[in-house]
């Protein structure tokens, strides 16, 4: 697990570190510095570079003093280093006076502007986490010259004019090569747009570590397990039984494309046996592309329910009066966990009696989850889509909170959301998975895991990210323009066992 901590966090942590800890603030800043050198080090090594050069822009708060540090640790190691200092000096932190003094000694330029337009590294030391409203006047003009000099960009900790909890950029932000941030990961680093400035990035130990955390962990976290962790564990004695019985209830009439990609995909990830609920017309197309799958009409729904050891509904059911007297059925069941996405959302948002009741069911212990973009999330929860994407997590929390369930609120980035739970956010994924039915492909992986014994929040995520690097697999393969979500349930079946082409 990879925490994704907001700048409060970090400062408590930090905080933590020092004084109950007891590890000084000067060791932890001679860390951060000694972990940024060996950043500029990788990079240098092997390039013939000539007269290193290294210019640092330094802030006066403890980030610029993590970058007069470096500055020392740079100088002895041979580079030719300037310090562009941007700020009041005479507000400067206590561990940047104390690091500016020590730096008197070294044979550093010390000035207010960079001296020339080339270096062989530009250091971004000029906020870090502190940051929290929009970059105007001196900084601006800082932020905007650095970004006009030529050579390779480290930023120490977040780049500067990235908001570290959401990752929207405060008016001007550096872009950088590469970030090395320290103790942990920050939220705006990951989250778009801040981790298009991010680059490259090195999360560096310099002993602000879990032990820090004091019972009070990241609300907030990555899942980087490989995708043969994340599959529950296969008895060998098994049989289709064994490994879960789905009940997909998906298509409407003669629209069968969004019930094959969401049965193939459940098939993919290890599903033993998929039932498609679908109207007759698509029986023919079913058989055909599916052959795998059984097949039932939406009056057999009830008995089919009995079956299935998890059901899914939603994808390409429509809204009419059938998919609603499919949704009442399969929430009128009451026990079995249920996953609902795609129309099956928009019918709940048009009908809250239904809302209420899943919010009961949820409450007394059925898993549920659902699967939303954030046009269905706007739908759900009356917002609109340009507020929900300021904030989706806020959002797709309160969602969970409100129907007790895990909530994935599908964006650029995926987030996992559940009742008393840190937030899984995927970073796996790209823009070429941004087509007609990838959703479908999603709900059957993550109703896929959950008949196999995953636990709710435990398939989401997973799911999520299993979904995220089949449709890397198959963008690697094919082009991000020629992706199509067929591609990505095949790839699926291709995380563990890659085919060499």
């Amino acid at each position: 697990m990879k925490y994704l901590v907001t700048a409060e966090e970090m400062r408590r942590y930090d905080r933590n570190t020092v004084e109950k800890i007891g590890i000084p603030a000067a060791v932890l800043m001679e860390r951060a510095a000694l972990a940024a050198l060996r950043a500029v080090q990788d990079h240098s090594c092997g390039r013939d570079t000539g007269s290193r050069t290294a210019l640092i822009l330094a802030g006066t708060g403890n980030n610029g003093g993590d970058g007069l540090a470096l500055a020392r640790l740079l100088c002895e190691d041979g580079w030719q280093v300037e310090v562009w200092i941007a700020g009041n000096t005479g507000k400067a932190s206590e561990q940047w006076t104390r690091q500016r003094r020590i730096l008197e000694s070294y044979p550093v330029d010390i000035g207010t502007k960079p001296a020339r337009r080339e270096y062989t590294v530009l250091i971004d030391a000029l906020f870090g986490v502190g940051l929290s409203r929009e970059i105007t006047g001196e900084y601006l003009e800082a932020v905007e010259r650095f970004g006009t000099l030529s050579g390779y960009r480290i930023a120490l900790d977040i780049p500067s004019g990235v908001e570290p909890d959401s990752g929207s950029i405060l008016g001007a932000a550096v872009r950088a090569d590469e970030t090395v941030t320290f103790g942990f990961c920050k939220r705006g680093m990951v989250l778009y747009p801040g981790c298009e400035y991010a680059g490259k990035i090195t999360v560096a130990d310099i002993g602000i570590s879990e032990r820090c955390f004091f019972g009070s962990r990241p609300g907030m976290f990555v899942c980087e397990r490989p995708p043969e962790e994340l599959l529950p564990r296969r008895r060998h004695d098994g049989n289709k039984s064994t490994f879960g019985k789905v009940l997909l209830v998906a298509g409407s009439r003669n629209m069968a494309g969004a019930a094959i990609l969401a049965a193939r995909a459940a098939y993919r990830i290890g599903a033993g046996m998929v039932k498609v609920i679908s109207p007759e017309e698509n029986r023919v197309i079913l058989q055909e592309t599916v052959p795998e799958a059984l097949l039932g009409l939406p009056e057999e729904l009830e008995e089919s329910m009995k079956w299935a050891d998890v059901a899914a509904i939603g994808p390409g059911i429509g809204k009419g009066g059938d998919a609603l007297l499919c949704l009442e059925k399969v929430i009128a069941e009451g026990e079995r966990p249920l996953l609902i996405d795609a129309d099956g959302l928009n019918l709940l948002a048009e009908h809250p009696e239904y809302t209420a009741r899943l919010a009961e069911q949820g409450a007394a212990g059925r898993a549920l989850v659902l699967t939303p973009h954030m046009g269905e999330l706007a739908r759900l929860t009356g917002e609109t889509v340009a507020r929900l994407k300021e904030d989706p997590v806020r959002f797709g929390c309160g969602l969970a909170a409100r129907l007790h369930a895990v909530v994935a609120a599908k964006d650029a980035r995926t987030y996992v959301c559940a009742e008393s739970l840190p937030v899984g956010v995927n970073v796996s994924g790209n823009c070429g998975m941004a087509t007609a039915g990838s959703g479908d492909v999603l709900a059957g992986v993550i109703v896929g895991l959950m008949a196999q014994g995953a636990a709710a929040f435990d398939a989401a995520v997973a799911g999520v990210r299993l979904h995220g690097m089949a449709g890397d697999a198959a963008s690697a393969r094919l082009g991000q323009h020629a992706c199509m979500a067929g591609d990505i349930a095949e790839e699926v079946g291709r995380l563990w066992n890659p085919v060499q082409e």
